[in-house]
């Protein structure tokens, strides 16, 4: 008996701690009663480690909660900044369609005070080699478009049809050095000749020293090389040059069209259109 005691004396003294509260419980039913020592040592005993456990286990909880509310929120976050991003795209679109919208209202009412035939055109390619300033139409001999025949937008010239096939066309711009427009000085009717220089401003030519012109005067086609109808815009005359001799006066002139933005343009015949053929031969003259 000694023997079994001694053996098991950790787990009896165990069993006791353990089964003395019970035991104390059970005794004293609902009638209150003061502590003893053993309660005492048994309440100092055990009331740390019932403590860190349930320090533990509201900490454990709390982390897996505010895991929960992290990943929720986090959630929520991409799910908002997804549709952020589709709101964005659809406003850009939105900007895009007015601005589309503005400059096609603005094609069509010029196109309605044009007298004669307008074919509509999309730029859809620019020639990348220096030679040769141009672009590429989305309009072309299916749509009535030839060489010869002169493109614009509300705002002025844009330059000449050079080439033409089944759906689309080539426009040697205004600004090509090989480019020569008969024009006027618009309040002193003065006429002269607007040659292109390259990327940049036009240069005035052909402007008799006597005549008048001034910084600032808008420029517009004459119509007498029967290649662009009278009265199109062309720019306006900066840098005046004033020479005391020779015949000439020059200048430059600021294009009313800044060709490395076209987007949308017009198709228009030339005034001598019965002179006109579709290889673009003209009674005086076409652009090479």
């Amino acid at each position: 008996m000694l023997s079994l005691l001694k053996r098991y004396r950790r787990f009896l003294l165990v069993a006791a701690l353990l089964l003395y509260p019970l035991g104390a419980f059970l005794l004293g039913g609902r009638r209150g009663r003061d502590p003893n020592f053993v309660d005492r040592g048994v309440i100092a005993l055990t009331a740390p480690v019932q403590q860190g456990l349930t320090a533990g286990i509201d900490g454990v909880v709390a982390a897996v909660r505010n895991y929960l509310d992290l990943r929720g929120v986090r959630q929520d976050n991409d799910a908002l900044r997804l549709e952020n991003l589709q709101l964005r795209a659809t406003v850009q679109a939105l900007g895009e369609a007015r601005s589309e919208n503005g400059r096609l209202r603005k094609l069509l009412a010029y196109a309605e005070a044009v007298p004669g035939p307008e074919i509509p055109a999309r730029v859809v390619g620019v020639n990348p080699v220096a030679k040769l300033l141009s672009v590429r139409i989305s309009s072309g001999e299916k749509d009535g478009v030839f060489r010869g025949m002169s493109v614009v937008t509300p705002d002025g010239i844009v330059g000449q049809v050079i080439r033409s096939t089944g759906g689309y066309a080539d426009v040697a711009l205004v600004t090509d050095p090989q480019s020569r427009v008969a024009v006027r000085v618009q309040r002193s009717r003065a006429r002269g000749t607007a040659a292109g220089a390259g990327n940049g401003p036009l240069t005035l030519e052909n402007m008799l020293r006597t005549e008048d012109v001034e910084d600032g005067d808008l420029i517009i086609t004459s119509g007498t090389d029967g290649i662009y109808p009278p009265g199109l815009v062309v720019g306006r005359v900066t840098q005046l040059e004033k020479k005391e001799h020779g015949m000439f006066q020059g200048a430059d002139i600021t294009p009313a069209v800044d060709t490395s933005r076209l987007e949308e343009v017009l198709v228009v015949g030339s005034p001598y259109s019965e002179m006109t053929t579709p290889g673009g031969a003209t009674a005086e003259g076409t652009q090479k």
